[in-house]
């Protein structure tokens, strides 16, 4: 049989009101009273009812979380971060994936609702660009990571994706290289605009045109490794000697069909990926990268949403990227291109 506040106050000898107060730490109540009372639920195995809980506080103590895809490599340190700082808070998690999907993501949203959470995480928003009535709208607090897009409503922690671009297409120019290629994705439309836009900017600053033959993208390959693979054959037709991909999946699949196709990394071909997920050390050779702080996204979104919750009204956060240098990026020698290569 369960343990009562009613319980603990017969064996303390206060009323109910008193317990409930020293298990909630409330300020009023004398420190060794409250000890003697929270050391007795413990000792007595007193459990608090949620539900009890949350109806007084018109709280359900549970934050949503919507990802794009639970097998996306990025997603994991985010949401280890997120649940760091709500578990802190006292505040439990719901997990639901949109399977990169708007259709999903709309019905993963309204579920979350229905549950009555009392906030929303969202990661990778595939809606932002066609429903930004629909986050407008909500009756619960939405809080974005990986959206640039400030509105009125909306709340959102990202990596400058533009900048962060730049900084890998100029530590290739450094390198030597001009015919630098780009592998996008379509199904992540805004980051990979952002991205796109800087690899071009990093271009026009020294002074080179871009080409549309070195910018590889596929509306009819959904996985990010495959678009890697699929991307070899036309960056090679253009002469792309170094290579910007989208993330670090991408850049692992054009890395793996370099190795079929006897093109040697980083001799014949630099390739940098975006995110530095954990596998990018462990690549062959290790990735070169631009890192995306996950854990500190994930902490900051959830920090975001709690300050929502007390009524605060938090500015957007944008954060830096960092280049992190391994062995698939390398100066430019002659001979040592994709033609001698082929």
């Amino acid at each position: 049989m369960s343990v009562s506040i009613y319980d603990i106050a017969k064996r303390a000898k206060v009323s109910p009101s008193t317990v409930s107060r020293a298990l909630d730490d409330h300020p009023y109540i004398r420190a060794e009273t409250k000890k003697r009372i929270q050391e007795l639920a413990k000792e007595m195995d007193y459990i608090p009812s949620t539900v009890a809980k949350s109806l007084a506080a018109n709280k359900t103590w549970t934050i949503g979380m919507v990802l794009a895809a639970i097998s996306d490599p990025f997603m994991g340190r985010v949401v280890e971060g997120m649940e760091r700082v709500a578990v802190e808070a006292g505040f439990n998690v719901f997990i639901s994936t949109s399977q990169n999907d708007r259709q999903q993501e709309i019905a993963a949203i309204k579920m979350l609702q229905r549950r009555r959470v009392d906030g929303i995480i969202v990661i990778a928003s595939h809606l932002f660009d066609q429903y930004p009535r629909f986050f407008e709208r909500s009756k619960v607090p939405i809080v974005i990571i990986n959206e640039q897009k400030p509105g009125e409503t909306m709340h959102f922690v990202t990596v400058d994706d533009v900048h962060a671009a730049q900084l890998a297409v100029e530590h290739v120019l450094a390198l030597g290289h001009c015919r630098i290629g780009y592998v996008g994705v379509t199904n992540r439309p805004k980051s990979n605009q952002y991205r796109l836009k800087g690899y071009q900017d990093a271009l026009e600053a020294a002074d080179i045109a871009s080409d549309p033959a070195l910018i590889f993208t596929s509306n009819n390959i959904k996985d990010d490794a495959k678009v890697g693979e699929a991307s070899l054959e036309p960056l090679l037709a253009a002469g792309a000697t170094a290579v910007f991909c989208y993330n670090d999946t991408t850049a692992m699949g054009l890395l793996a069909a370099c190795h079929k196709r006897g093109i040697f990394v980083p001799d014949n071909l630099s390739i940098i990926g975006f995110d530095d997920i954990d596998m990018a050390a462990y690549t062959h050779p290790p990735l070169t990268t631009i890192r995306q702080p996950r854990f500190e996204l994930g902490q900051r979104a959830m920090h975001m949403m709690l300050a929502l919750l007390d009524g605060q009204e938090p500015e957007n956060q944008m954060v830096p990227g960092e280049l992190v240098v391994r062995q698939t990026t390398a100066r430019l020698l002659s001979g040592k291109n994709l033609e001698a290569a082929g």
